[in-house]
């Protein structure tokens, strides 16, 4: 019942032999010039649309990338709608449905996206007056159909469902709530409720108020001349009316006064999410932003930074640990973070607080400084291979109020930062005797050793704070056997268990807009199998029929895994716990803990295969509520949690009629039952092992 396939792209790094040189010495590094960026035309229209052409002839495409130039704008309690008006934006005009829009721009081979405060279109060259027909008609003439709100709302709420079992987006939550505030636009969260509050008018009064030419740049990029491109733009734009535009203000975020620990309590986890962040004023083009840059790049910028080898190379509590140091118009903000063992939580803090000390303490050595600087002359010196990078200078450079030859001095600017420099910016921006240190995972395992880095807060995913209350207690002489016995009566009702003799549960789910087939039927004691379609086509099915098991991709049998063949017999099961006791599985009662508000007795299972799995018992009514697996993944551990809902009587057994299954961290499916039968006489055919 909880197998699921997970394909893993792998990609594959090739090395190349190289002539010997000296590794002990750095290259000496040529001097700074003044670069030569790639030239640019602009020009603008009557109703304020600034347009900037750069000419790239390499290739017969074009590309349009309109952007708005707002203040972040304050959601209050329907946060969640800014992220949906571009896709708003697609699903139909007043000449197009959306079918029709797809349609012709597919026809084309183009590419049209937008969003709230952009819309970004791509074809070749002999397309381009279609293509901006099409970008156009978006813009002038959306129609937000309610039913297609409806379908992104729906969409939305999945997200944010699957978002609460995910530890880096609860720990992005947090973070957010804490680094800018609730009633800052920068920590404004998307939840259910402000999701169900959103309206077709919400949509369109952001699009009546915002999309005005008077705010907006346009960069025409691509196998076009000036000339042309004004003529373009006159044709499809001129008409585009101006209009006031609101530029609120806001109060600039403060960093708390002393660090303090935010801890979010995810019962399940193997590791922790650390993240130490507060906000920054920083803006774009000011001096520190050039030192600033190299002094992250030192301390967290990559496989180079002090975190990384210190966390990863030295001491092995993580697979990467990185920083960020963000500038900003509003407020900019610093972060360094990482996923580490939950037996080394307060190990790898230590660490970051060394790191983060040490690097305002002592200055940069020669290497390191010279390595960074070298690290961001050629990641820059890359990007001016797009032509794209070329148009973003010269928007950025219009929008911040740059010197004119912002960027061509770069690399000078760049070269010239010293250790000196970097002290002095490490001093002024990094703080962390004033920080927000959110930690998300097993509060039981980890609690008490956070409280040496500031008093321990608790938070749930929203960042709201709470006071946690004691677990209940286990009842004297209570056995992990004895609440799995509990649940299966629970299932069995009136009825013995032993009566139970087949059951077949069929399923519908979405995936992407693709509605899904799902079957799973057991025979007892041994035989079960598991398939999901698309219409008519089996993607995939499992099969087990006593000790031997197989799984199936397409119809085509995969490659035997030997995990797969100990533990998958039971992993299909609808009701695993029969195998639990009747194989005599390791078990341990290992608490009481909360899902959704309810009180469940955990129990940790050790399968064949010596894999574990967490099932969570609800202590008033017996029956399962969720089950946790955890799969290997390129750092460490992953949990993956499966949830059961919406439980029907069938016949005198009772079943989960909606089931929550994981696709990866973040994503999940919910699966409803659209038919359970039970003792129907189950064919043995329906288990053949082919």
């Amino acid at each position: 019942m909880k197998k699921i396939y997970v394909i893993l792209l792998t990609l594959a790094l090739t090395t190349s032999g190289f002539a010997q040189v000296d590794r002990s010495r750095l290259p000496e590094p040529a001097p700074a010039r003044e670069l030569k960026i790639g030239d640019y035309e602009t020009f603008e229209l009557k109703n304020g649309l600034k347009v900037f052409v750069v000419e790239n002839h390499k290739l017969p495409r074009v590309t349009f990338r309109l952007v708005l130039d707002r203040q972040p704008v304050k959601e209050g309690d329907k946060a969640g709608y800014l992220s949906m008006v571009g896709q708003m934006l697609r699903r139909g005009t007043t000449t197009r449905t959306k079918e029709q829009l797809d349609e012709e721009v597919d026809f084309i081979g183009a590419f049209l996206a937008a969003s709230s405060a952009s819309v970004y279109g791509s074809s070749l060259t002999k397309h381009k007056d279609k293509l901006l027909e099409l970008m156009t008609d978006i813009m002038y003439n959306p129609t937000f159909p309610e039913e297609e709100l409806e379908k992104i709302k729906k969409q939305t709420l999945s997200a944010l469902a699957a978002d609460k079992e995910d530890p880096e987006s609860i720990s992005d939550n947090v973070s957010t709530v804490l680094t800018y505030g609730k009633d800052h636009p920068y920590g404004e969260l998307t939840t259910e409720e402000t999701v169900e509050n959103i309206t077709v008018d919400d949509i369109k009064n952001y699009y009546n108020t915002y999309f005005k030419p008077n705010i907006a740049y346009l960069a025409i990029v691509g196998d076009i001349d000036k000339k042309e491109a004004k003529k373009l733009v006159k044709t499809y734009f001129g008409n585009w009316q101006p209009g006031t535009v609101p530029a609120p203000q806001y109060e600039v975020p403060q960093p708390p006064e002393k660090t303090f620990v935010a801890l979010v309590d995810k019962s399940s986890a193997v590791q922790s999410v650390i993240n130490i962040t507060y906000p920054v004023v920083l803006k774009p083009g000011e001096p520190d932003v050039v030192p600033t840059r190299v002094l992250n790049q030192i301390l967290g910028g990559g496989s180079s930074g002090r975190l990384f080898t210190n966390l990863r190379e030295d001491k092995g509590y993580t697979y990467g640990a990185y920083s960020r140091l963000s500038a900003d118009r509003l407020v900019g903000e610093f972060s360094a973070f990482a996923s580490v063992r939950n037996e080394v939580t307060d190990s790898a803090l230590v660490q970051f607080m060394y790191e983060l000390k040490r690097i305002k303490d002592e200055p940069v050595s020669d290497d390191e400084l010279e390595l960074a600087i070298n690290a961001i002359s050629g990641s820059f010196a890359r990007s001016l291979e797009r032509p794209q990078t070329v148009a973003s200078f010269a928007i950025n450079t219009a929008r911040y109020h740059l010197p004119d030859d912002y960027y061509a001095t770069y690399l000078q600017k760049v070269q010239a930062v010293s250790q000196a420099d970097v002290q002095a910016v490490a001093n002024k921006y990094i703080m962390p005797e004033r920080a927000n240190i959110v930690v998300v995972g097993k509060a039981a395992d980890i609690a008490d050793k956070l409280t040496p880095f500031g008093e321990v807060h608790y938070f749930d995913h929203y960042g709201n704070e709470y006071t946690p209350s004691a677990a209940p207690a286990i009842p004297e002489g209570l056995t992990a056997a004895q609440v799995v016995g509990n649940y299966l009566q629970a299932v069995a009702g009136n009825h013995k268990l032993d009566e139970l003799q087949d059951v077949v549960m069929e399923s519908t789910a979405s995936l992407q807009g693709q509605e899904l087939h799902i079957k799973i039927a057991n025979k007892m004691p041994d035989k079960s199998m598991m398939s999901i379609s698309m219409g008519t086509m089996e993607l995939q099915r499992s099969v087990a029929n006593g000790s031997d098991y197989a799984e199936y991709q397409q119809g085509n049998r995969a490659p035997d895994n030997p995990n797969s063949k100990l533990d998958g017999p039971i992993r299909g099961m609808i009701l695993p716990e029969t195998a639990y006791l009747a194989k005599n599985l390791a078990m341990e009662l290992k608490g009481i803990e909360k899902v959704d508000d309810k009180n469940a007795y955990v129990v940790q299972v050790v399968l064949p295969s010596g894999a574990k799995v967490l099932e969570y018992y609800d202590t008033e009514t017996g029956l399962k509520l969720r089950s946790v697996s955890f799969f290997k993944g390129p750092q460490g551990e992953i949990p993956m949690s499966f949830e059961y809902k919406d439980y029907r009587e069938v016949d005198g057994f009772t079943f989960p009629f909606v089931m929550i299954w994981p696709l990866g961290p973040g994503v999940n499916m919910e699966a409803k039952a659209t038919s359970v039968k039970v003792n129907s006489g189950l064919a043995d055919d329906l288990f053949k092992i082919e």
